[in-house]
């Protein structure tokens, strides 16, 4: 059996998430790793710990502690969750799965600006996970600012773009089917 890692892209409140839970009930054998319960575990457990400037070094040495067990210790696929917006770190993260034999899939949540906004207003998520940020509009409107490099094919074994969110069912029967074959 090939596994399979499923990286979401996007801005915040893109709705990368709700995206992979949602995935992950339908493929019984996956696992989600979210980077956000991580912050919140180290912004809750350890916030003395916590790089005061630059790199989160303490949330990425626990998420790859996380990664690790999965890929060696598991048969499960992987659903990466969080925003995976630079290239190189994505490729990077990507060559790592390859190596250990996985398949890729990209899911690139690029949804209107005005719609993110509004989900942002509207949000009840906690900050709790935030060290750098006072709030998820200003998060977005960093990642507004940022020069984002949209994934490309070449990128992964598949890719799937969300623009709208009523095609999200879609690719989830999508995904699944290819897990069904893996």
């Amino acid at each position: 059996m090939s596994r399979l890692v499923i990286m979401t892209v996007g801005k915040t409140h893109s709705g990368k998430t709700t995206f992979a839970k949602e995935l992950e009930s339908v493929i019984q054998k996956a696992v989600v790793i979210d980077q956000d319960n991580h912050a919140e575990f180290i912004n809750s457990h350890y916030k003395k710990l916590r790089p005061v400037e630059g790199l989160n070094t303490l949330k990425y040495s626990v998420t790859n502690a996380i990664v690790d067990y999965a890929v060696e210790q598991s048969e499960f696929h992987i659903i990466l969750s969080n925003s995976n917006l630079n290239k190189t770190g994505r490729t990077k993260m990507l060559r790592y799965f390859h190596d250990k034999g996985f398949e890729s899939i990209i899911v690139y949540f690029d949804l209107p600006g005005d719609l993110l906004k509004e989900r942002v207003q509207q949000s009840q998520r906690s900050n709790v996970i935030f060290r750098s940020a006072s709030n998820f509009m200003e998060v977005l409107k960093r990642q507004e600012n940022s020069i984002e490099v949209r994934p490309s094919k070449d990128e992964a074994n598949y890719l799937f773009e969300i623009n709208d969110p009523t095609k999200i069912e879609d690719i989830i029967q999508e995904i699944k089917a290819i897990s069904d074959l893996s």
